[in-house]
């Protein structure tokens, strides 16, 4: 179960029949939280956490087991696991695990981030390296997105979703028309990173010369 969305106490979710369509939603739909059976067709849960681990995927995992022995919950946890549950479990349990799990995601959020000598503040929406300049609010968001991903590909949808998630009409060359607002914006300020990609995407930052 892949959770895209959080509002209170309602949640969009997108379901993943075995481990190996589970790795493939987990990439195509940037979920707020992870949430994974360790006995599964294809791809089990332990080897679900380690991939998206190594591939810089941060957000919360919980693993759901039947498994409750000590050997098995360190290894769960070592993968890069959040948190472990195990089966049979109360649903009150299980959505307060998903909440505080998601606060505190949140609440560690980073407000400023770097990437190639380029800072972004987020609070500040302020963008700097050898000079500083202010971004708009969506800019900041695209380019927090960027810096979280730095080296990367990134398509077209991914950012929308991310970006634009309160505003599903939008067109999808708007993600073209801010990633050049963002360009202009980094020669501005002399920064040595460089947003790659055609107008259709896919996208990726990357520091110049690499």
């Amino acid at each position: 179960l892949f959770l895209r969305s959080i509002f209170a106490s309602d949640y969009r979710i997108v379901e993943a029949v075995d481990g190996m369509q589970g790795w493939s939603k987990a990439l195509k739909f940037l979920p707020d939280i992870i949430i994974s059976d360790v006995m599964m067709p294809g791809k089990d849960g332990i080897t679900l956490t380690r991939e998206a681990r190594a591939a810089g995927i941060t957000v919360p995992i919980l693993l759901l087991t039947a498994l409750d022995t000590l050997g098995d919950k360190v290894t769960g946890l070592d993968a890069g696991a959040d948190d472990y549950l195990t089966k049979p479990f109360a649903m009150g349990e299980f959505l307060a695990r998903i909440r505080s799990m998601t606060r505190r995601a949140n609440a560690f959020t980073p407000a400023v981030l770097s990437a190639g000598g380029v800072t972004l503040n987020v609070e500040e929406q302020e963008l700097s390296a050898e000079s500083a300049i202010r971004l708009g609010s969506k800019e900041t968001k695209l380019m927090k997105y960027f810096m979280m991903n730095a080296g990367k590909e990134l398509t077209q949808e991914e950012i929308l979703r991310y970006v634009w998630s309160d505003e599903p009409d939008v067109p999808a060359d708007i993600v073209w028309m801010y990633i050049s607002f963002l360009k202009e914006k980094l020669a501005a300020v002399r920064g040595k990173v460089v947003i790659e990609g055609e107008k259709e995407g896919p996208f990726a930052l990357r520091a110049m010369g690499d």
